[in-house]
């Protein structure tokens, strides 16, 4: 399956990490991987950067792990593709503007029949690519703009955990729904179930969670395949699977976190 990466900070920072150490973790050679992106957050806007590709051998790859934009969202995905060619517009992670912000969403599973799920009809948003993740995309940001409304205040929390919940709820009817979304504000982590090594069943949990806290400069976050640079610091890691040897938590199956700055600001539990 694919590999999620998300990082929440309280103060900007230079992110450095290796896709090609974070694909490692679950057990699969990176040259099997077919594409990957990661967005940077700047604003109500993002930097983003993807490949149809591995990894491995991209110049691309290389010049982020060392010159990456300074953030304090960043979201990750490595793609094993089970649905559509492998092309750049069947990479995620996928992006969407409204209401004046750039909203971005990836995605871990396989959703079975969305493209004719009465929940997840298409009106003003359509996909670029062929994946049932964009697909899944378009009809959240078609509920999202129930709340969004084209104003360009942000709707508060209550609302927007609430239909992150409802939507969840709709997904996991179809199959694996692990997910990352932020409208650049929020960051909105959903886990549900995952292919677990080495036993090789769908079962929870589909994502992991590490908060951390540093001080300053002499205790950097830092785990395989990942670095932040420090200083005082509140951080916030979601992963596929955890990248270190500490006490990562697991989202229990269902669980959705919304976090900001670093920090968690609520969860569900269903």
């Amino acid at each position: 399956m694919c590999e999620l990466l998300a990082i929440s900070s309280l103060r900007p920072t230079r992110l450095t990490f290796s896709l090609e150490s974070l694909a490692s973790h679950s057990g699969l050679d990176s040259t099997t991987r077919d594409g990957w992106g990661a967005a940077f957050y700047q604003g109500n806007d993002v930097a983003l950067f993807r490949e149809p590709g591995s990894a491995r051998d991209s110049p691309l790859v290389q010049f982020l792990q060392t010159q990456g934009p300074s953030t304090t969202l960043a979201i990750s995905h490595i793609r094993r593709a089970t649905l559509g060619e492998i092309t750049l517009a069947n990479t995620q992670p996928f992006v969407r503007e409204l209401a004046g912000r750039t909203h971005v969403f990836a995605h871990n599973g396989h959703l079975p029949g969305i493209a004719q799920a009465h929940a997840f009809r298409l009106e003003h948003f359509a996909p670029v690519g062929e994946t049932d993740s964009e697909h899944a995309f378009c009809a959240l940001m078609q509920r999202l703009g129930d709340i969004w409304n084209h104003s360009f205040e942000s709707p508060n929390l209550e609302n927007r955990l609430a239909l992150i919940v409802d939507f969840a709820a709709d997904l996991r009817k179809l199959g694996p729904a692990n997910f990352l979304y932020s409208d650049g504000e929020i960051l909105f982590v959903h886990g549900h179930r995952r292919i677990q090594q080495p036993s090789g069943l769908i079962e929870p949990p589909g994502l992991f969670m590490l908060s951390r806290k540093c001080s300053n400069d002499r205790e950097p976050v830092s785990t395989r395949g990942l670095s932040i640079g420090c200083g005082f610091q509140e951080v916030t890691l979601v992963a596929s699977v955890p990248l270190s040897n500490e006490s990562w938590l697991p989202l229990a199956e269902g669980e959705i976190l919304a976090v900001s700055e670093g920090k968690v600001i609520a969860r569900n539990r269903p």
